[in-house]
């Protein structure tokens, strides 16, 4: 998962992308970077780490421009190093620089194509790479001294005809302004704010409309998916639908985890969304143990705070906050191997022991996907003096992998793959653990926006929207494998 944001301004807009990143941050915490247009010259600065860490005062004042990009990362399989920090650059046609959020799945037939039909050469294990380069292949076809709006479009939609899989796009094409498009089926999310000035308009596309509301933008829409979008250096907007219409599927996973509870996405509030996954979860509770002997909710913070919030309103129970977070470590789900992960956990959190002592408690967490925290969680609990632990997931069971931008490990690696819930109870050690149904979590969602009828929910149902090459899977299963990742840091 990635933050991807662009703008078009008045004036100089590296300030404003690099505020940008700050507030997408938690989509990717390994890489940044920045790139701008001014005039003629394109400036680019990146590298591995948390914005702040990236850049300083020196190279952001050689970030000149009022046309720009930015993008945060996080390690997905096969990109996990410093060169493959976005933007990527590609110097002809034109110029371009592009970063880009997502996965796709039929990367390999890719890179033969680009290769062997398309004399392209790739330097990195980046799908992103890729990506820049089918795009500036296909705009490279196109019959031009300059680029224009018609062949941007033209190019995006043999995009979307060569490239499969969940992917939001921003990019600057030189002697234009900023393209940004969305797949087919809309699985990565990319909202579109716009901002008045003296001026005249000012346009940004960002990841989530948290960006925009930092910086000012009024959101005005979703990117469509498999739309284009071109915003010249003069402020004017051009939109184009580039494929036809598909099953139009956004990732259910960023409602559950990944997005800011402050975003919207698809016309629906996150942290509405959160408020109803906790209703629908403690009416299962009400249906499964009307008789329970809770006797506090405790969310494992963050994300789960607004869901716990909720289940604690409808079953009359008190709502505690029973572990302290440490904000200076980062997010654990995210960290790139399962022995950081386990080191960073009593790091991340320390329970509070008056809200544990003697009671029976329920904790409520955003999903459970290997089980390493859960379970070290549910045993700090315990020493904390909890005569009972129950835990409580606001998603589904995660059982399959996600393969649209989502670096989940191999399923073997998945704790709920392969076992039953009461299974799972007992791997992690508590004394009831109840799971979120699939339709709840779906209607929780739909139920900020009736257009929404469809959802990815792969990582629990193991449904592909988009289908998947044969041995995919498998291949996936051999890159995200922690010791696989290991063996590739060195």
């Amino acid at each position: 998962m990635c933050g991807i944001l662009g703008i078009v301004g008045r004036s100089e807009v590296g300030a404003a992308l690099y505020d940008g990143l700050t507030v997408l941050q938690h989509r990717g915490q390994d890489a940044a970077g920045i790139a701008t247009l001014d005039g003629a010259r394109l400036h680019r600065h990146k590298g591995n780490g948390l914005a702040k860490d990236v850049f300083d005062a020196e190279n952001m004042a050689q970030l000149r421009g009022r046309i720009g990009i930015a993008h945060c990362r996080y390690p997905t399989a096969g990109s996990e190093g410093a060169a493959e920090a976005q933007p990527f650059y590609v110097n002809s046609p034109y110029g371009i620089a592009l970063g880009h959020n997502g996965n796709l799945i039929n990367t390999d037939q890719l890179r033969r194509e680009l290769y062997e039909q398309d004399r392209r050469h790739i330097n990195t294990g980046s799908d992103s790479e890729v990506l820049l380069n089918i795009f500036a292949h296909e705009l490279a076809a196109m019959d031009g001294a300059r680029p224009n709006v018609e062949h941007v479009f033209a190019a995006i939609r043999r995009v979307h005809e060569r490239c499969v899989g969940g992917y939001s796009v921003v990019a600057i094409v030189l002697g234009l302004g900023v393209v940004a498009f969305r797949d087919v089926h809309g699985i990565r999310p990319l909202v579109l704010g716009k901002r008045e000035t003296a001026e005249g308009p000012e346009w940004a596309v960002a990841s989530e409309s948290v960006a925009l509301d930092l910086l000012g933008f009024k959101r005005e829409r979703d990117v469509r998916p498999g739309e284009g979008i071109v915003i010249s250096a003069d402020g004017e907007l051009h939109a184009h639908a580039c494929a036809e219409p598909k099953q139009h599927a956004p990732c259910i996973f960023e409602y559950v985890y990944f997005a800011r509870p402050d975003s919207m996405i698809e016309d629906v509030s996150v942290y509405k969304a959160r408020l109803r996954m906790g209703e629908r979860l403690a009416a299962k509770i009400q249906r499964q143990r009307p008789q329970h002997d809770i006797e506090a909710v405790i969310p494992i913070p963050d994300t789960s705070r607004t869901a716990a919030l909720a289940l604690a309103q409808v079953l009359d129970l008190k709502y505690r906050e029973g572990f302290v977070k440490n904000r200076y470590v980062g997010r654990t789900f995210i960290m790139p191997g399962q022995g950081e992960r386990v080191k960073s956990v009593r790091r991340k959190l320390n329970a509070i022991e008056l809200e544990f002592r003697n009671k029976v408690v329920l904790l409520v967490d955003d999903s459970i996907v290997r089980g390493t925290t859960s379970k070290q969680i549910i045993q700090m609990a315990r020493e904390a003096g909890a005569r009972k632990v129950y835990l409580a997931s606001a998603a589904p069971p995660v059982r399959h992998p996600n393969v649209y931008g989502i670096d989940m490990p191999a399923a073997e690696e998945l704790v709920a793959h392969g076992r039953s819930e009461s299974e799972v109870e007992q791997y992690l050690g508590c004394d009831w653990l109840i799971y979120q149904e699939l339709d709840d979590l779906v209607a929780a969602v739909a139920d900020g926006n009736e257009a929404l009828t469809h959802f990815d929910t792969s990582c629990f149902s193991g449904e592909y929207v988009t289908g998947l090459p044969d041995g995919y899977l498998a291949a996936i299963a051999a890159q995200r494998a922690d010791g696989e990742k290991a063996k590739r840091r060195g």
